[in-house]
């Protein structure tokens, strides 16, 4: 299989050089880089981080005035680059690397002509460049924890050296604890939340089934991929697809020979016992029946884990109406539930 060619463009004036090296590790993953190139205003002392890690890098400065205050040329010059790469038909895809939204259009643009876009960027990164691209990768989840401190903490022993002072160490856990929680709410307020990811997987497995299909590892990694570019197993603290599923309590992985697939576990309620308890309930409210809402609020209530979903049923009515003796019965905003009963005129519904 040939390796797709990449071209890089990395705004400088939204990343940090401490991602450098990571980002072209990354991009081992997608394929060959032929194009390198790093923009900025090389001649602002913001760049100082960033010239030592281009030479070492082979990435060529792409050297941009900024000629008018509060207004980002880089990002004109970027776009104008990337326009010229695409019809040069030198590449097959692009990785754009910036945590600023204002490269959605372009990222949108040059998936209109059939380039892979990948995008890299901070947790800051807007949700609307992050969707634009076809794969979205934070730059935190690529740097080891570890790694990180080390830099910070070496950064921080040079610009004391540099300017004679220094912090307390009370100051030091302050700032470091700050700095997490920032992030953290940050990480929270971008990041797809687990139960939409659940939902999504689920989804997935069901449509599956009903094709008599297994689901594979793969599959679930990719679908995802296709429904949320930015998503990530690492954003949630897992450095493998297997063990964040494993984490999930509705599926289980069921290793066939090579093959991981992936299931829904066997619910720790059966499907009997939840119907016998609607049943309960229903007979209790007696021939005036029951409202919709309140038994799923009962059921949901006793039943914590009861998604319709792992039944195999898209709504909640659907799975009382495959119940055999009962029925629903009156308009769409108060549907009640009750027993069948043969003698009974029943209403139209």
């Amino acid at each position: 299989m040939v390796d797709k060619r990449f071209a890089i463009l990395i705004d400088t004036d939204n990343i940090s050089s401490k991602y450098i090296s990571a980002i072209m590790d990354e991009m081992t993953k997608h394929g060959i880089v032929t194009y390198r190139r790093a923009y900025g205003d090389w001649t602002s002392t913001q760049a100082k981080g960033w010239k030592n890690k281009l030479m070492e890098n082979s990435i060529t400065p792409m050297q941009q005035f900024s000629n008018t205050v509060g207004k980002n040329a880089t990002d004109s010059t970027l776009i104008i680059d990337a326009m010229d790469i695409l019809y040069t038909g030198n590449v097959d895809g692009f990785c754009i690397v910036s945590s600023d939204g204002d490269f959605t259009r372009l990222a949108i643009r040059l998936r209109e002509s059939g380039m892979s876009v990948v995008g890299m960027g901070e947790e800051k990164t807007p949700r609307s460049f992050r969707t634009a691209c076809s794969q979205f990768t934070v730059l935190e989840n690529l740097i080891d924890e570890d790694d990180e401190e080390l830099q910070e903490e070496t950064q921080e022993a040079a610009n004391e050296n540099v300017h004679g002072t220094s912090r307390g160490a009370g100051g030091k856990t302050k700032g470091k604890k700050a700095a997490a929680k920032k992030a953290a709410e940050e990480k929270e307020s971008t990041s797809i939340s687990k139960e939409v990811i659940e939902s999504a997987i689920i989804n997935i497995i069901t449509e599956n089934e009903n094709k008599d299909k297994e689901t594979g590892l793969g599959e679930i990694g990719s679908r995802l991929l296709n429904k949320y570019p930015d998503f990530d197993v690492r954003n949630y603290g897992y450095s493998l697809l297997s063990r964040f599923l494993e984490e999930i309590p509705s599926l289980k992985l069921v290793k066939n020979n090579t093959r991981i697939n992936v299931e829904l576990k066997e619910n720790r309620e059966s499907e009997e016992e939840i119907t016998d308890y609607i049943k309960t309930l229903v007979k209790l409210s007696g021939k005036k029946g029951m409202r919709v809402n309140e038994l799923s609020n009962s059921v949901h209530r006793k039943y914590a884990g009861f998604k319709p979903k792992n039944y195999g049923y898209s709504q909640f009515t659907k799975f009382l109406q495959a119940i055999p003796d009962l029925e629903l019965y009156g308009d769409a905003n108060a549907r009640k539930v009750r027993f069948r009963e043969e003698d009974t005129e029943l209403f139209m519904y």
